[in-house]
């Protein structure tokens, strides 16, 4: 089979109506492939105003917000009769999904009927978001939903060996192949650094300003950050906290860090330059699967601290590229940072060291092994129905 053989349905629960790092990464996906002569159909709730364009032709499902403080996203019920005839028109001879929601099992229990062969690719650490809204007890029960899901397909795309290894623990009997993630060394990039943006968020040339990036929501583990702040506070460690990014937990996040810059959320060049602006780039979150925003640090030059999980493990060099911490150790994490922060020899140092290794994470090259994956499994006929 070649690539202009396959025929892709893409089934995801956000594929560009909120911009995160899991479904820019699919959008390239979808470039990729439509360039290597793939036809590919995506399947997703939609808005009137995304928050940019779609790649490929996006077919929407209905949807309803998310309670709470997420109602930004939408949660798919399932596969409607219209959303059905479309696909069965469409005649997919490989099926995608890319979050383990309803629409995920729906779309996964159509392929089984259909004898379609199906992928799933993995992007977030969906089993520890209960123990930041105080639910951790239900942390093995959504463990076992996620190995039933996993082990419906026939590849698992995983961003990495050591969560491959972390299926597989749970029991996840189904093969893996790993999906990387790429940078663009355009925009990220140690020479975007800027002093004069950084002065106009008050932030002195001479001050330590250490970052956060991404979207602020209590399982990016905002606690852990802010306790590592007031640690260092209390040790008199010199430093600026900058912050990168929205969302619901911002008010909360403000009050807990209340001398940080906020830089609100930033696109394009300008996150290129607030990234290469900062100066150490702190990521306590274990929810990460491969850390797209730990990479750009690298690529601008900046030196990570970072929890010892599966977001960092594999792309951080300990001691070389930046440091790994246990999760939630606020000690260690000051220990790190101060040391990095008193240090500015350390800090270039690093830093170079992580460019060179960034260099290394191109967005071809990355989904390349994608498409190589769906081949993989159709020339090995590894679907089966039921």
């Amino acid at each position: 089979m070649q690539p202009s053989d396959l025929r892709v349905a893409l089934f995801s629960g956000n594929y560009n109506y909120v911009r995160d790092g899991a479904n820019q990464a699919l959008n390239l996906l979808v470039g990729h492939l439509l360039n290597r002569g793939v036809t590919v159909r995506i399947y997703s709730p939609t808005v009137p105003k995304p928050a940019f364009p779609a790649t490929g032709d996006l077919v929407d499902v209905p949807a309803l917000p998310l309670p709470g403080e997420r109602g930004e996203y939408r949660l798919a019920r399932g596969l409607p009769a219209r959303v059905k005839r479309d696909l069965a028109a469409f005649a997919p001879n490989l099926i995608h999904v890319s979050a383990p929601d309803i629409l995920g099992h729906r779309a996964i229990s159509y392929a089984r009927r259909h004898g379609i062969a199906r992928v799933a690719s993995l992007h977030t650490r969906f089993e520890t978001y209960p123990r930041y809204y105080g639910l951790r007890l239900l942390e093995p029960f959504a463990e076992r939903l996620l190995t039933r899901f996993y082990n419906r397909v026939d590849r698992v795309l995983v961003p990495g060996t050591m969560l491959g290894d972390i299926l597989h623990g749970w029991g996840v009997r189904t093969p893996t192949s790993v999906w990387s993630r790429g940078v663009d060394h355009d925009r990220f990039s140690p020479a975007k650094r800027d002093l004069a943006w950084r002065r106009s968020l008050g932030i002195g040339d001479d001050e330590v300003a250490v970052g956060f990036l991404g979207r602020l929501v209590k399982e990016k583990g905002l606690d852990v950050f802010a306790d590592v702040v007031a640690e260092l506070r209390r040790r008199g460690t010199p430093h600026r906290v900058l912050v990168i990014g929205e969302g619901p937990a911002r008010d909360w996040f403000a009050d807990q860090v209340p001398d940080a810059a906020f830089a609100g959320f930033q696109t394009g060049d300008g996150l290129g330059r607030a990234v290469a602006s900062m100066d150490v780039f702190f990521n306590p979150s274990v929810t990460e699967t491969f850390g797209n925003v730990t990479l750009e640090a690298m690529a601008a030059g900046v030196p990570v601290v970072a929890a010892r999980a599966t977001g960092a493990v594999g792309l951080i060099d300990d001691g070389v590229t930046g440091v790994l911490v246990a999760p939630r150790d606020v000690a260690g994490y000051a220990d790190a940072i101060a040391a990095l922060a008193l240090d500015h020899d350390a800090r270039r140092g690093m830093g170079r060291a992580g460019c060179h290794k960034a260099a290394r994470y191109r967005w071809d090259t990355i989904n390349e092994a994608v498409l190589v994956a769906y081949l993989e499994v159709m020339n090995g006929s590894e679907a089966t129905g039921g």
